[in-house]
């Protein structure tokens, strides 16, 4: 029974050691937040998380993919902190996850060329991308403790430091975007001299009442990328900072991105809600061979979160194929982690930890069949899965069928 026992974070307790993992919902609207991502993270808490997490709040304009995703800014305070006051009525705590996107944006929407740890060009946007300066790196570090500061004001309990999956700390530290020749480039101690400066700020910010964890990559997850042993040094730097727990992941979206997810893409369904015509039917001409599929299984990160959990003596948070009461069991009790992270399950059922706790069966599991239709659409609407929606398009429909089949 370790999955509904109390458990510390840092200088916060939750109820018990499920965690709603910071998928991104895109249920903002210009950059801020909805009555619809309110009632979807109340959902959660009032399902039974220990901790629910909005995903992946910009820290500056610079940092934003979209318009429904959340820009951490003092405006919007007073929206976060109903959402924040339902969660702590519904008895769970709040985080937030906070991050730089990096070089993966359009100067539509960040009003200026996208930056990255080097100039270049990035096919997955795609757009040029301008190497940031040494003082501007300083003032994004900066950016990072004003968004702890402002996610306190806002009532949240913890701050999730996005340092994977290639967004901007990321492609300081791989190799694969990181090619500069100054003090933040070359050998890794190097490359991990911008993420040591954001986690200063962002620690120093989150002072003594707030816990701040951090994700992290054990693989980028293609050749040319960090491996696990560099990712294990990385993991240990982070320890070292002094941060209260890590969640143990992998990938690189604009390279590697179902390395994160696994299963397939459903191109046309992804396709479908795309807006701009150029881009609707490049993808669809391309997308198979640019998103490569990566077998599901479940807790298919295990293997390589042993490897850190041995390493490591911080608290670590494992995410990645949790779906059911068993494999939550397994990787608390024999594995040795001290809380599990979902994404996919709580959309599917957002009151799954309930149904875990209240469930005769000790191996309950969740509804979704991984097709992964809530990932197609979640980058041009907002994330539903496809149980929850009425009236699919029969190409759709027809899409899911074969992955279903496939799967």
């Amino acid at each position: 029974m370790k999955l509904f026992t109390p458990a510390k974070l840092g200088p916060i307790e939750l109820r018990n050691r499920t965690i709603r993992s910071a998928a991104f919902e895109g249920m903002g609207r210009d950059n801020g937040p909805t009555d619809m991502l309110r009632d979807y993270h109340l959902s959660v808490a009032r399902g039974g998380v220990g901790m629910t997490t909005l995903a992946y709040a910009g820290i500056c304009r610079s940092a934003l993919s979209f318009d429904t995703q959340l820009w951490l800014r003092p405006e919007i305070v007073p929206q976060l902190r109903e959402i924040t006051d339902g969660i702590h009525q519904a008895g769970a705590k709040a985080s937030i996850q906070i991050g730089h996107c990096g070089n993966m944006t359009h100067r539509s929407t960040t009003g200026s060329t996208p930056v990255g740890a080097c100039t270049g060009f990035n096919l997955y946007s795609p757009t040029f991308v301008r190497g940031l300066r040494k003082d501007e790196l300083t003032q994004i570090a900066r950016y990072f403790g004003d968004a702890v500061r402002t996610a306190r004001d806002a009532g949240f309990d913890c701050v999730e430091v996005h340092a994977g999956h290639g967004y901007l700390i990321s492609q300081f530290l791989s190799p694969y975007t990181n090619h500069r020749r100054d003090e933040f480039g070359g050998p890794l101690q190097n490359r991990m001299t911008f993420m040591h400066m954001c986690l200063e700020e962002s620690l120093k910010a989150a002072g003594s009442d707030m816990a701040l964890i951090v994700k992290t990559n054990m693989r980028d997850g293609f050749k040319g990328g960090l491996e696990i042993d560099d990712c294990l040094t990385v993991a240990k730097e982070i320890e070292r900072a002094g941060v209260h727990g890590m969640v143990l992941s992998g990938g690189f979206v604009s390279k590697a991105p179902m390395y994160v997810m696994r299963g397939e893409m459903p191109i046309f369904a992804m396709t479908h809600y795309m807006k701009q015509l150029w881009l609707k039917y490049g993808v669809r001409l391309a997308g198979r061979f640019m998103i490569k599929p990566e077998p599901f299984k479940p807790l298919y990160f295990l293997d390589d979160a042993r490897l850190f959990r041995r390493e490591l003596k911080l608290p670590l948070i494992y995410v990645g194929g949790v779906i059911d009461r068993k494999g939550a069991d397994t990787v608390l009790g024999d594995e040795g982690f001290d809380f599990v992270q979902m994404g996919r399950a709580l959309l599917n059922q957002p009151d799954f930890v309930n149904r875990m706790l209240h469930a005769g069966d000790t191996n309950h599991r969740c509804d979704c069949d991984h097709v992964n239709y809530c990932i197609a659409r979640m980058y041009s609407r907002e994330m539903a899965c496809h149980k929850h929606c009425e009236n699919l398009p029969k190409g759709i429909v027809r899409e899911i069928e074969k992955i279903k089949k496939r799967n």
